[in-house]
C-alpha cells in the first residue's frame, strides 16, 4: 500500500525529516484560508506517477490564480485517477537535488540505503550512479555516513544528508515499511536540505501491527471505492470482477485456478476471495470461521452475485466449522435445512428467494465429516449443491448463473 504525498510529509515532519510548510486542500475555496505565504506549489494527490508532466503540479503567485488552478487540477485525471485532495506547499528554490531511499532487498533480506546525486535517474543506468549500503548488522549512524561518503559528499552537507538517511531508516523500521523514498531532496549551497517529494510503501502483512496505519488503509478503501458492496470487502485478499459467480477459496492458487476454470467454462467470475488469511487492515483477531461467515454475508448482499462457488482444500484448522457456517447461512435465508436428513416444508418458491445459490466443493480427508453431513441433508432444489470434483462444481455454478429460473430478484 502506497501513501499519498501529503500523508508521507506528515510522517516525515513527525520524525524530524525537513519538510516545507504545507496545507491539505479538499476544495478550491480552502485556498481562501491558506496559512502559508505565496508563492506556493499546488500538487495533485494521486498514486499515479508523472504528475508534473501531466499538469498536476503547478506554481501560483496569488489566491485568485491558486483557486483557478486548483479547480483545473481537481478535474485533471492522471492515468485515470482524479485527486480527492491537493497539497499546497511553499515554493522552494534549490541549487542541487539528490535521490535517497531505504528499501527492503528481498534477495538478501536486509534493508539497503540508496543515494544518487541525480534525482530523475534512468534506472537502466542506475548501477553506475546509484550508491548503496547494505545494513548488515544493527543500524548505527555509520551506515548513513557511509552512504553520504560514497555519494561524494563532504563537510556540513555530508552531515545533513546522513542525518536525513538516519531518520528515514528509523521510520522504515518503526512502521514496517518496504520503501521510504525522497525524490528529490533539495540542497542549497549552505548545506541546508529540504524534502520536496517523498514516497512510502507499506508492507501489507504488517498493517495489523499498526492501528494508525490500519485506520489510514480503511479511509483509503472507503475513499477510492464507489461501490458499497466492494467497499465492504475492504482490503481482503482477492480480486473484484463484475460477473455473477462469487468464488471463495482457502488459498491464492486455488482461488485463481477456480476463477480460470469458471471463465473457461463460459461463466463470469465476480468477487473472488482467499479466506486463508485475514484482511491486512483488520487489526482485530479473526478465525477462518468468522472470515467465511462474513464473506458469505457480503456476497449475499451483492445483488449481482447469482451463485457462490466455494472451493476448499483440506489445509485449514477449522474444517468442521465450515458445516456450521454454511448450514446457518442457508437456514437464515431459507429456513429449510434440518440435521440428519430431515427437511421441513417451505412455502417459498426457490425461484423467488433473494439469495445466491451455493455450490460447495470440499476436497481432502479433513472435510470427510462435512461431506457426510451435507450428504444426509434433504436439499430443496438447487439451494446447495455439494460435489467432490472441481470441474463438476464449476459446471454447476455456471449452469445456475445462466439459468433464468433461479435469477435473484
Amino acid at each position: 500500500m502506497d501513501l499519498l504525498e501529503y500523508q508521507v510529509k506528515e510522517w516525515f515532519g513527525k520524525i524530524g525529516i525537513p519538510v516545507l510548510p504545507s496545507q491539505r486542500i479538499s476544495h478550491p475555496t480552502d485556498l481562501k484560508r491558506l496559512k502559508i505565504s505565496y508563492p506556493i506549489v499546488l500538487k495533485s494527490q494521486v498514486h499515479a506517477s508523472g504528475r508534473e508532466k501531466a499538469g498536476g503540479v503547478r506554481a501560483v503567485e496569488t489566491t485568485i490564480d491558486a483557486i483557478a488552478t486548483a479547480q483545473n487540477i481537481f478535474n485533471l485525471p492522471i492515468l485515470g485517477e482524479l485527486p480527492k485532495v491537493l497539497l499546497a506547499e511553499a515554493k522552494y528554490d534549490a541549487e542541487q537535488e539528490f535521490y535517497l531511499a531505504v528499501v527492503l532487498d528481498t534477495a538478501v533480506c536486509r534493508p539497503v540505503l540508496l543515494g544518487c546525486k541525480e534525482p530523475d535517474i534512468d534506472w537502466e543506468s542506475a548501477g553506475e550512479k546509484m550508491q548503496h549500503v547494505i545494513v548488515e548488522q544493527e543500524f548505527s549512524p555509520f551506515y548513513a555516513r557511509q552512504l553520504a561518503w560514497k555519494m561524494g559528499l563532504q563537510g556540513h552537507l555530508m552531515q545533513s544528508v546522513s542525518a536525513v538517511v538516519e531518520k528515514m531508516y528509523h521510520l522504515f523500521v518503526e512502521k514496517d515499511l518496504d520503501l521510504v523514498e525522497i525524490n528529490p531532496l533539495a540542497v542549497k549551497d549552505s548545506g541546508q536540505v529540504m524534502t520536496l517529494n517523498g514516497s512510502v510503501s507499506i508492507n501489507e502483512r504488517a498493517i495489523r501491527r499498526h492501528p494508525d496505519i490500519a485506520e489510514i488503509a480503511k479511509k483509503m478503501v472507503n475513499r477510492y471505492t464507489s461501490s458499497e458492496t466492494i467497499r465492504n470487502w475492504g482490503d481482503w485478499d482477492g480480486v473484484e470482477l463484475n460477473g455473477k459467480i462469487g468464488i471463495l477459496g482457502n488459498g491464492a492458487g486455488s482461488v485463481m485456478a477456480t476463477l480460470d476454470l469458471v471463465a473457461s467454462a463460459g461463466g463470469k467470475p465476480g468477487v473472488c476471495v482467499n479466506l486463508r488469511h485475514a484482511s491486512p487492515i483488520n487489526t482485530s483477531p479473526t478465525t477462518f470461521k468468522s472470515r467465511l461467515d462474513e464473506a458469505l454475508k457480503n456476497l449475499a448482499a451483492d445483488k449481482s452475485i447469482q451463485v457462490i462457488l466455494v472451493n476448499f482444500l483440506s489445509h485449514i484448522a477449522e474444517a468442521e466449522s465450515v458445516v456450521e457456517v454454511i448450514d446457518n447461512f442457508v437456514q437464515q435465508h431459507t429456513g429449510q435445512f434440518q440435521p440428519q436428513g430431515i427437511s421441513s416444508i417451505s412455502s417459498i418458491n426457490p425461484r423467488e428467494r433473494n439469495f445466491p445459490r451455493l455450490v460447495l466443493r470440499l476436497a481432502g480427508f479433513e472435510f470427510d465429516k462435512a461431506r457426510q453431513y451435507f450428504a444426509k441433508l434433504k436439499i430443496y432444489g438447487d439451494a446447495l449443491i455439494v460435489v467432490d470434483n472441481l470441474d463438476e462444481a464449476v459446471a454447476e455454478a455456471v449452469r445456475l448463473a445462466k439459468s433464468t429460473a433461479y435469477k435473484r430478484v
